[in-house]
């Protein structure tokens, strides 16, 4: 994780650090605990924008500003509108998302989810793309840019 956080402050647009108070308020707000990885990162930066400060790929948010996705995208904090565990992470261009699902840890990490907007919440498009925050971070930082979750199989 700090090779990945060397190149986001290296080569990309990070925010000041979250500080441990930052964070202790947060987790106590969304009820959950930042896995390894995500405390990492908001420990290095309280958010991102990779490959352009204006229009960024990937706009990762600060703290203050990661809600359930289903909030985010329907403005509805019931179960109707999706489920509570998936929490909107980051902002890809064309308004869509990248979803940390917090119901399940595998290995003490979060997976992470396509944030698809025209699909929400189905969770057959808005799919695990991700095992952990550090596995997409590595992506990202690689992607020219680009969805790279949504490359064709070999």
């Amino acid at each position: 994780m700090s090779a990945l956080l060397e190149d986001v402050s290296r080569l990309h647009f990070p925010n000041p650090p979250a500080t441990p108070a930052e964070i202790d308020a947060f987790e106590q707000r969304v009820g959950w605990r930042l896995d390894p990885d995500l405390r990492a990162f908001y420990l290095h930066c309280d958010g991102a924008k990779l490959f352009d400060r204006v229009d960024p790929a990937f706009n990762f948010y600060p703290l203050a500003k990661i809600r359930r996705a289903r909030v985010v995208l329907l403005k509805d904090d019931t179960d109707k509108a999706g489920p509570a565990s998936w929490y909107a992470l980051c902002e890809v261009r064309d308004t869509n998302y990248i979803f940390v699902d917090v119901s399940l840890q595998e290995g003490e990490r979060y997976s992470i989810r396509d944030g698809y907007r025209e699909a929400f919440p189905d969770p057959a498009y808005n799919r695990r793309i991700a095992g952990s925050f550090s596995e997409f971070l590595r992506g990202a930082l690689h992607s020219n840019e680009e969805w790279f979750w949504l490359r064709e199989e070999d």
